[in-house]
């Protein structure tokens, strides 16, 4: 872990660009901060992301058994585990954290009940190829995002499938929801797909403790939904998902620019 912050401090002085975007998103979402608190902050980020590089290491090799060993605690697990013996799948939503690729890993040495991942494909084969093996070391399957005939399949099987909605994907199938006091283009596919399915929508998150280890979270199914309205949804789950990171803000993705996509008439955020 101390090589993996070692390399985040490297990665933070010579990749300028992800460190404009991370001192942008830094800035808008935490206003509340002084210059000096968001430098510190940035750069605690980046070493978080060098972390995630080791941790990646462990989610790809370290035995099941030593995997085990890192889960701190498990709160909420019931809430997946009723929906499940009621005969209702689980959409498992989630946020890019730099946590994400040890906590597929993590999941399935705690919760011990299969897991499909909705994952984001390489443009390089071979690269794809490891990722997606890698990840079926921990997950009955590995769901490609553009895959839905295969995600709907898992919903419709009384299965837990595990997406993170927030990336931003431009205007297609997105509303713009407030993320941190910010209107964020937010993907609307976890309403299409309760709706279509009768799935749970719960949320996770899993956070790096100071000794290393993890806690995981499920929270509580989210109410009413779906509801009529996709952009209330979503409002939902950013608000789920914010409160929770603003307990370890520093391991959220902020190298991406998660406000790209504005609404008309306003300016980008990211330009130089």
């Amino acid at each position: 872990m101390r090589i993996g912050s070692a390399l985040g401090r490297l990665l933070y002085s010579v990749a300028s660009r992800r460190r404009h975007i991370a001192a942008v998103n830094l800035k808008l979402c935490f206003p509340e901060l002084n210059e000096t608190q968001q430098q510190d902050l940035l750069k605690r980020h980046f070493a978080a992301l060098g972390i995630s590089l080791v941790e990646t290491g462990n989610a790809w090799w370290c035995p099941r058994e030593k995997i085990k060993t890192l889960v701190a605690s498990f709160e909420g697990a019931e809430h997946a585990r009723q929906a499940l013996a009621a005969g209702r799948s689980v959409l498992m939503v989630g946020a890019h954290f730099t946590t994400m690729e040890i906590s597929n890993a993590l999941i399935h040495a705690a919760f011990e009940t299969p897991l499909h991942v909705i994952y984001r494909p390489h443009e390089h084969p071979v690269v794809d190829w490891m990722y997606r093996h890698q990840r079926e070391r921990h997950a009955t399957q590995a769901i490609t995002r553009d895959d839905m005939r295969s995600l709907v399949k898992a919903l419709r099987q009384n299965n837990v499938v595990w997406y993170a909605p927030d990336q931003n994907y431009g205007h297609k199938h997105s509303v713009f929801a407030p993320f941190f006091g910010v209107l964020a283009a937010t993907n609307t596919s976890a309403s299409r797909l309760a709706r279509s399915t009768g799935c749970v929508v719960i949320a996770f998150v899993s956070k790096r403790l100071p000794d290393n280890r993890y806690e995981l979270k499920m929270l509580p199914p989210f109410e009413n939904f779906p509801s009529e309205d996709p952009q209330a949804d979503a409002t939902q789950i950013n608000a789920a998902l914010e409160k929770e990171l603003r307990s370890m803000p520093e391991q959220y993705l902020w190298v991406h620019r998660r406000f790209k996509d504005r609404p008309a008439g306003e300016r980008d955020f990211y330009a130089r």
